[in-house]
């Protein structure tokens, strides 16, 4: 269905009238063909991007456009794509621009090699179709649609041919006053508008583009020959395009070809009709099954509501039932309930009057153990005075004799402090003789100090005379050798 699909048109100056009432127009399909050979690929793991390539071919073409490109093929050898523009003249202009060009793409030391054509459509010719219907043995060119003049169209677009009461589907009328340009019309057919055509057992029937709300395929049969051939030479090489009313203009490619399948022959057409009646009979019984069904549904329905209402009203009567049943045991239970109430107050006031005839017995018991209580406290209270009187005696001593421990207690204190006095002016004592002893100590070495010094001073002190005697007696000795030594040179 991308085939089909409608594209916007920029230029429509190689655009020729089909239809004006439809704004409709036949525009030459402007398809080029580009072969790019590959270099030999040495390095494992390195390919070559389709998309590069595609995108260096629309550079090489600015600022003109490719309307589109597409690769159609791709092998290791060669990478081919296919372009249509908007006219025949940006088919030579990009011809000259990619034929035999070279690409280089990052990566590779060999540059890519270009070709470019203009692409040769796929077109029936005269020859094709007089050979076809010449070879067909059970064909007859006396009939209609068992010759050459009915042409089947693919891919139309639903919008461009629908008439006012239908802006989705295409209409039969329309697409006969638009092809009625080339020749008087037999009929024409529209397999998408038959409800019934998908079911149908001819399997040709099952190409067409059912359920389709964009495009649909079409067959026009013209009276005389010539209509056909006009027709399939005004069509060769071209594409469709419409004009809208604010002036948009769109293409959609279509498919053109003669009618191999004689679908518009009369026995076909026979066929087609006597299939579509057994479908629609098949249908009128189906829809009848359906109706009988449906009156006995509605009939099991209502016998089912009869009953339903008759087990209701059983129900209702037993419901009923119950709940008399239940009143008559709620009676009961509640006359039961009056009962244990009764004897239960009476219970209770027996209960009650026993309880307070305990009491008075309680509370005479309690006024004679009150009684014994108080005589028993007297009695208590008496020999607890003589026990205290007893245990005043016993502390009184008690604390005479605590009197007397605590001052023998303190003159041994005394004692102590004394003692502890005594001793501590001991010890400072002895403290400050050891202090004047190290102090004496430390004055004795100080003064052995300063007497060992001097003793060294002085011995230094000698020494050193010495040295400096024996210095003058050496200086004397030299002197006076000298001077022999002079006087000897002299006499002689």
């Amino acid at each position: 269905m991308n085939k089909m699909a409608t594209q916007v048109c920029g230029d429509t100056s190689e655009a020729t009238e089909l239809c004006a009432t439809q704004r409709l127009y036949l525009k030459p399909t402007a398809k080029l063909g580009i072969h790019v050979t590959l270099p030999e690929i040495k390095v494992a793991g390195v390919s070559i991007s389709n998309w590069e390539v595609m995108e260096r071919l629309k550079s090489m073409v600015a600022p003109d456009q490719f309307n589109v490109l597409k690769v159609v093929e791709s092998s290791m050898e060669f990478i081919r794509f296919e372009g249509e523009t908007d006219t025949k003249g940006l088919i030579i202009k990009f011809i000259s621009k990619l034929e035999g060009k070279f690409i280089k793409l990052s990566g590779f030391a060999e540059p890519l090699k270009v070709r470019a054509a203009e692409l040769k459509l796929k077109f029936p010719s005269v020859n094709d179709w007089n050979s076809f219907f010449r070879e067909a043995g059970n064909l007859d060119e006396r009939n209609p649609g068992e010759r050459p003049d009915t042409i089947v169209i693919k891919g139309l677009p639903c919008k461009w041919f629908a008439d006012d009461d239908s802006k989705s589907k295409p209409s039969e009328d329309v697409l006969a006053s638009v092809f009625r340009r080339f020749g008087k019309i037999r009929c024409v057919d529209i397999p998408i508008l038959d409800p019934y055509r998908q079911k149908l057992s001819n399997n040709e029937f099952q190409t067409f583009y059912f359920g389709s709300h964009l495009h649909f395929d079409a067959f026009i049969q013209y009276n005389q020959y010539q209509g056909f051939s006009n027709a399939m030479g005004a069509l060769k090489g071209m594409k469709l395009m419409h004009i809208s009313e604010e002036g948009r203009a769109a293409t959609a490619n279509i498919q053109v070809d003669f009618d191999r399948t004689c679908h518009m022959s009369a026995k076909n057409i026979k066929k087609r009709e006597q299939e579509r009646l057994k479908l629609i009979e098949m249908e009128r019984k189906e829809e009848e099954r359906k109706s009988r069904e449906k009156e006995e549904a509605e009939r099991q329905k209502e016998m089912e509501r009869l009953e339903e209402e008759r087990k209701e009203a059983e129900r209702k009567k037993i419901l009923q039932d119950a709940i008399r049943r239940k009143e008559e045991r709620k009676r009961a239970r509640e006359e039961k309930k009056r009962k244990k109430r009764a004897e239960r107050i009476r219970r209770e006031i027996e209960r009650k009057e026993r309880q307070r005839q305990l009491e008075r017995e309680r509370e005479q018991e309690k006024a004679e153990q009150k009684i014994g209580a108080k005589r028993l406290l007297m009695e208590l209270l008496q020999r607890v005075a003589a026990v205290k009187e007893q245990e005043e005696e016993d502390r009184k001593k008690l604390e005479e004799e605590r009197n007397k421990r605590l001052k023998e207690l303190e003159m041994l204190k005394q004692m102590e402090e004394k003692k502890r006095k005594l001793e501590e002016e001991e010890r400072k004592r002895e403290e400050e003789e050891k202090r004047k002893k190290e102090k004496l100590e430390e004055q004795e070495k100080e003064l052995r100090d300063k007497l060992i010094q001097n003793l060294k001073k002085m011995e230094q002190r000698r020494d050193q005379l010495k040295k400096e005697l024996l210095q003058r007696q050496i200086a004397s000795s030299t002197a006076k050798l000298t001077s022999f030594v002079n006087d000897t040179s002299t006499g002689k």
